[in-house]
């Protein structure tokens, strides 16, 4: 089955996102707006059991962190893929990193912290959706207490597993 690993923002950035998403994102009815924080990967229900409680142990030693949208963004000409932009930050990068180190899995692609808002365009389409977005202002700000790991129902959509508090539980 497959997995991944996720940080879901408020409600506030996930309207935002949706209220994009539902005209741009192919893959807007199988998961919610979120961050990925470990990508899709593969695991046996046996082997889940373990995974989870790894990854229960990385949430103990990350404190919570802040999310800051900034901007639109794009990984073109790689993907026509268009973004919301999340700052990087020391915290963020070092539970990524924690989480990718601890499976011995080398990311596909380097760390760059968004929120896809649209996929699967013609490179026409992206060209005009992108260059109308990236001049409006974005700017959100909030805390994150909480990790997800995910899993792929058989339609594609994703749905949570379990989910994982940052810090230790007091």
């Amino acid at each position: 089955m497959k997995y991944g690993v996720v940080i879901f923002p408020s409600k506030k950035v996930q309207d935002f996102a949706n209220s994009y998403r539902k005209r741009y994102d192919s893959n807007y009815a199988l998961i919610p707006p979120h961050l990925t924080i470990k990508s899709a990967f593969e695991a046996t229900n046996l082997e889940i059991q373990e995974i989870a409680q790894q990854i229960h142990d990385i949430a103990e030693k990350h404190e919570p962190l802040t999310l800051r949208v900034t901007k639109f963004s794009s990984f073109a000409p790689v993907n026509n893929v268009i973004y919301l932009k999340v700052e990087a930050s020391q915290e963020l990068e070092k539970l990524h990193n924690d989480l990718n180190m601890n499976f011995n899995t080398e990311p596909e692609y380097s760390f760059v912290p968004h929120i896809t808002i649209g996929q699967n365009l013609s490179d026409d389409e992206h060209s005009d959706v992108y260059q109308s977005l990236r001049m409006n202002k974005v700017h959100f700000e909030e805390p994150a207490d909480r990790m997800h790991l995910l899993y792929q129902l058989e339609n594609g959509s994703w749905t949570v597993y379990e989910t994982f508090r940052l810090g230790k539980e007091k």
